[in-house]
């Protein structure tokens, strides 16, 4: 597939849009993220020292009558939330618990109870994903549900799912055994997967037949000419419509599209490990930021749609068993819960310690992917 011609795609957004589009997405999901832990965390009795926005020097900040510092720091690149009893941002236990009062020791984070320490962890990413599932949700509600009813009624030149026998009139019924019940779908299923086998199930005259074949690939370009390569079957259908739903029916929208989309990236991530997707399609910070900026310039509406999106990425992000993430936390308290005690302080300090080292490499790998996959100076600066 050709690329378009190059006047076809609108021009980049300046580096000082792209700058706003960064701090106007990440600033807000970043703070409902914090403010999960720490409203989970105070429900359950911790003591809260430090409610930060960004990393490093504090830029301006003021103490509560709770005694809990909330600032804004240097670095816009995430938040954290530091209970009583942390030595650190990354939730390390401090030299100085032993020595505490009682009274202390009970709002101390690291003396609560195991799932309550569980349940301070996962409030930072679930209220991302539940922020993410009413951002769709409203979308839904707005604008209405699309139907469009999995039957076959059209071929793309090419199509691959013509090549392997499917017809006309054909009802795709289930993918790989998973069944579906509407072209929204068969889309989810087949678009993060080009170039991988599948079993497609169809329903044609009352009986099932089993089509094994190969997923085409497809370049595909948004309106800045970025690129992405997706799955697709050439099929069509001419029922397309749009259904005005309640607040309920939109809930479960929202929340089927934010599942369908934690798919994508599990998926996404499984093709990275095992090689079939370059790691050269992971972005970093840089490359948000630019996104960023595209999607402010293009209206509110696909703003806030993108916003959805990476305050997923954000809660998915966060659950990766690493140590110095949310996962990673909650996989010290998976192995207490299995052990009956928790972690030698040292094996935890040595793992908090590889842990943020990995983040660092990561955080380094991607910006330098995005340094070198974008044109940097032509796009953000406009050029």
């Amino acid at each position: 597939m050709g690329h378009p011609p190059v006047h076809a795609f609108l021009a980049h957004p300046s580096i000082v849009m792209a700058l706003v589009g960064f701090v106007a997405l990440l600033a807000p999901l970043v703070l409902i993220h914090e403010a999960g832990h720490y409203l989970v965390a105070r429900a359950c009795g911790v003591g809260v020292k430090t409610f930060s926005i960004g990393f490093g020097k504090e830029i301006f900040g003021r103490t509560d009558r709770h005694g809990t510092r909330w600032k804004v720091s240097m670095l816009p690149l995430g938040g954290y939330v530091q209970f009583m009893g942390d030595m650190n941002a990354t939730s390390q236990p401090s030299d100085d618990v032993a020595d505490m009062s009682p009274e202390e020791r009970a709002r101390c984070f690291q003396f609560k109870p195991l799932w309550q320490r569980a349940a301070v962890v996962l409030a930072g990413p679930a209220a991302n994903f539940i922020v993410a599932v009413l951002i769709f949700a409203a979308f839904t509600l707005a604008f209405g549900q699309i139907e469009a009813p999995p039957v076959i009624t059209a071929f793309a030149e090419g199509s691959p799912a013509k090549a392997a026998g499917l017809e006309l009139g054909d009802r795709i019924v289930a993918i790989d055994g998973h069944a579906v019940e509407s072209f929204q779908d068969v889309r989810a299923a087949v678009l993060p997967r080009p170039g991988e086998a599948i079993a497609l199930t169809a329903l044609r005259d009352h009986r099932q037949l089993v089509v094994r074949f190969t997923i085409g690939t497809q370049v595909m370009h948004d309106e800045y000419g970025n690129e992405q390569r997706i799955g697709m079957l050439g099929v069509g259908s001419g029922k397309v419509s749009r259904v005005a739903v309640g607040p309920v029916t939109a809930l479960g929208s929202g929340l089927r599209q934010s599942v369908s989309i934690v798919g994508t990236m599990v998926t996404g991530l499984r093709q990275i490990v095992t090689g079939a997707r370059s790691a050269r399609e992971l972005g970093g910070p840089v490359k948000i930021a630019r996104y960023s900026g595209e999607r402010l310039n293009l209206g509110f509406l696909e703003f806030a749609y993108f916003s959805g999106l990476i305050s997923i990425n954000l809660a998915f992000i966060n659950l990766l068993p690493i140590p110095g993430l949310d996962g990673g936390h909650l996989a010290f308290y998976l192995a207490e819960a299995v052990r009956r005690r928790p972690l030698g302080l040292r094996a935890q300090d040595l793992a908090f310690r590889t842990g943020i080292a990995l983040v660092l490499a990561l955080m380094l790998f991607v910006t330098l992917n995005d340094l070198a996959s974008l044109d940097l100076f032509g796009h953000v600066f406009g050029r």
